[in-house]
């Protein structure tokens, strides 16, 4: 292996234990997954041919200028952390001019608190929420700087001590060359607890990309914070005639639901124009207009469901889909529908199984999300498959081993293997009601 090959090995291994979490043995010596199957989940992170093989494709993705937080959850520091209050204080160090960092780091802040119910404040104190500094190298937190390019900045999980804390490499140009601005927006968006994302039309992203600095979140990047911290305020004629349910309604006793689906550690029920979010293990239940959370969504969500392997949402509507995975719209024929097939009822996903079943009046398919293709001799009868459904269909969803079926005003946990129902409630019993 000659010296330029050496050279890529190095990165390719760095970067995959880096940013994958890559390691040839655990610390009780057993071997851990090869580097071509880590590989492998880099490239699925990306959208590229998951080959296992470092191809020229992977290599200029691998050289692109990052964040330094890794994109495996499993690797993520404190995960799922949020701060426990709407009120921020933060600092910066830094040998740029404070003229240049003052409006830059105050304007990356602003652009989230236009989004969600937090608000920042400078402190110029020695101690503050968010520590915001500027280093080189070896700096004092265990994850050292590249030198120019490479990886630009990082952040940690809101919590105590460094939590929440943003470095950035002195290294670089800044401003020159990496704009700060469309840095620190990102890093700050780690320091508010999210992750990155697989859709390159969002912030949180992992690699550096020029892109116009007005409008910069994308309706996943203002969904994501307020599932953390809820609804921003909105303006009022939101809840005019486009929204008929009112909020007050929740706990109607003939509530029923367009669709349901988990996202992330949340569960989101939509109705109409209108959107609940709970949180797992959680009795608060924010709620408010679809728009408050996805700008760019304007219809009824008929269908919708969660690929947790791939960290994406799917929201299906007539016969389009949404896809935060990819950040571009299709249409459901692509899932291998025949053309008369003009709607969907209902979708859930079984993650232990890697499929996805599309309900749609009497019929169900079975979709593969490995091979992105219908399973054969599909569709078939639900009442066939699923004994003691004899209602539409109009949501479902899978969680804790179950498939939840929603038939309008009731829901039916369903138990897949015994092919029972083994429990009947309220649709609207999950909102607390």
């Amino acid at each position: 292996m000659n010296r330029s090959s050496l050279i890529t090995f190095s990165l390719f291994q760095k970067y995959l234990r880096r940013f994958y979490g890559f390691q040839e043995v655990d610390p009780a010596g057993r071997r851990k997954r090869s580097l071509s199957s880590k590989l492998k989940d880099m490239q699925s992170f990306f959208g590229l041919n998951q080959t296992g093989n470092l191809d020229s494709y992977t290599l200029a993705v691998m050289q692109t200028p990052r964040c330094g937080v890794p994109d495996v959850h499993d690797y993520v520091h404190s995960q799922g952390n949020r701060w426990t209050k709407n009120v921020l204080t933060y600092r910066y160090t830094s040998d740029l001019p404070a003229s240049t960092v003052d409006s830059l780091i105050a304007s990356a802040l602003d652009m989230w608190a236009k989004v969600s119910p937090l608000r920042f404040i400078r402190s110029f104190s020695q101690q503050a929420d968010i520590m915001v500094e500027f280093g080189s190298n070896e700096h004092g937190d265990s994850f050292p700087f590249d030198g120019p390019k490479g990886t630009l900045a990082h952040a940690f999980d809101p919590g105590e001590g460094i939590g929440g804390d943003v470095h950035f490499d002195e290294d670089e140009l800044w401003t020159a060359g990496f704009n700060l601005y469309l840095v620190a927006a990102h890093e700050f968006g780690h320091a508010l607890g999210l992750r990155h994302s697989q859709n390159p039309e969002s912030l949180m992203y992992p690699t550096y990309r020029a892109r116009k600095t007005h409008n910069l979140l994308s309706s996943e990047d203002i969904m994501n914070i307020n599932v953390i911290y809820g609804i921003y305020p909105f303006k009022p004629w939101y809840a005019g005639s486009y929204f008929p349910m009112a909020v007050k309604e929740k706990c109607s006793p003939g509530l029923s639901f367009d669709s349901v689906t988990t996202l992330g550690e949340a569960i989101f029920f939509f109705k109409g124009g209108y959107l609940w979010i709970k949180h797992n293990n959680k009795n608060d239940v924010k709620e408010g207009p679809i728009y408050n959370f996805m700008p760019k969504i304007s219809s009824k969500i008929d269908a919708a469901y969660w690929l947790p392997q791939r960290s994406a949402a799917y929201l299906i509507s007539g016969t389009d889909t949404d896809s935060s995975a990819r950040g571009r719209d299709k249409n459901i024929s692509s899932f291998g529908f025949p053309a008369w097939v003009q709607q969907v009822d209902a979708a859930a996903h079984i993650h232990r199984t890697v499929h996805t079943l599309f309900f749609t009046q009497h019929l169900y398919w079975k979709y593969n999300e490995h091979r992105k293709a219908m399973e054969d001799s599909y569709p078939r009868n639900i009442s066939d498959d699923f004994p003691g459904i004899n209602k539409p269909i109009s949501a479902a969803v899978y969680k804790h081993g179950f498939l939840h079926l929603f038939l309008g005003a009731e829901v039916c946990k369903y138990d897949i293997k015994r092919k029972k129902v083994v429990g009947v409630n309220k649709a609207n019993s999950w909102l607390g009601c």
